[in-house]
């Protein structure tokens, strides 16, 4: 299904690629497959009780962690997401949530078709962002090129960026098939990274969705790209970011496990 392969696709691409009107995708999405929106990113639109007493124990465990170690436990976080567009349209609440069909619509703006996609995989703890690395041409993630892009680029520059070099990360990704499958795996074993855990369905848990890419569309907002340029301007953004940007996410990461705990583990739709 579409929208299990990108989570982030729009209402409006849909619609072009499946050659019916936006009113008609949004009934199929929401009210025959019942999905809404949770941080820009498509999940069941009802948890069951097994799905939130799941995601309230993972969360449950890592707040301990969070309140036994404080700060050295944070700081050790590696988290890790993949997604950039060439055209990031002109704002349409475009984190909000889609919300239970009993509470008021938001409105929606006009969105213009994306030119084209270059996708781009980032790494980044507390200090900010450690790499990013960019495919084009239409390539995508794959589990080969996402265990090599960790055991080169990202150890080298976790090791050079860390007074502790690597001898302790904690590693937070989602369950795409590129990050759960074998290779990445034993990559991970190799480079005795801790794998914390996150559960499917949790964008609210996860502070690539929650915080950095909803930062970076709002900078980069009505830009239009007609080529690859996206590349260098995401690079620059990136160098604007003030020392204290990474933190900032990382520290909202107890914040939204406290959340899930106290809700039952419940969506956190702030």
């Amino acid at each position: 299904m579409l929208i299990h392969e990108n989570r982030r696709i729009t209402l409006k691409e849909l619609g072009v690629m499946l050659s019916i009107s936006v009113g008609s995708v949004e009934d199929i999405v929401e009210y025959h497959l019942h999905y809404r929106k949770v941080n820009a990113r498509w999940v069941p639109r009802t948890l069951t009780d097994v799905n939130k007493m799941v995601r309230m124990r993972a969360a449950s465990c890592l707040l301990q962690q969070s309140e036994d170690e404080g700060d050295a436990f944070l700081k050790s976080i590696v988290t890790t997401e993949t997604w950039v567009h060439y055209f990031i349209p002109e704002p349409q609440q475009s984190s909000c949530e889609w919300r239970h069909t009993s509470s008021p619509k938001p409105k929606r703006a006009w969105r213009s078709r994306s030119a084209g996609k270059v996708m781009a995989t980032f790494f980044w703890d507390w200090q900010g962002v450690i790499h990013v690395d960019f495919l084009t041409d239409a390539r995508t993630v794959n589990a080969a090129y996402y265990a090599d892009l960790m055991a080169t680029d990202v150890k080298e520059k976790i090791q050079s960026k860390r007074k502790t070099g690597g001898k302790r990360v904690a590693f937070l990704q989602d369950n795409a098939c590129p990050h759960t499958a074998k290779t990445t795996m034993e990559t991970l074993r190799k480079l005795k990274w801790n794998l914390l855990t996150h559960l499917p369905y949790s964008p609210d848990l996860a502070p690539s969705d929650f915080y950095l890419f909803g930062r970076l569309k709002s900078d980069l907002q009505g830009m239009w790209f007609v080529d690859d340029a996206v590349i260098q301007t995401v690079r620059e953004w990136i160098r604007r970011q003030p020392q204290v940007f990474g933190g900032g996410g990382i520290r909202m990461l107890s914040e939204s496990w406290k959340k899930c705990v106290d809700s039952g583990g419940e969506y956190i739709e702030d």
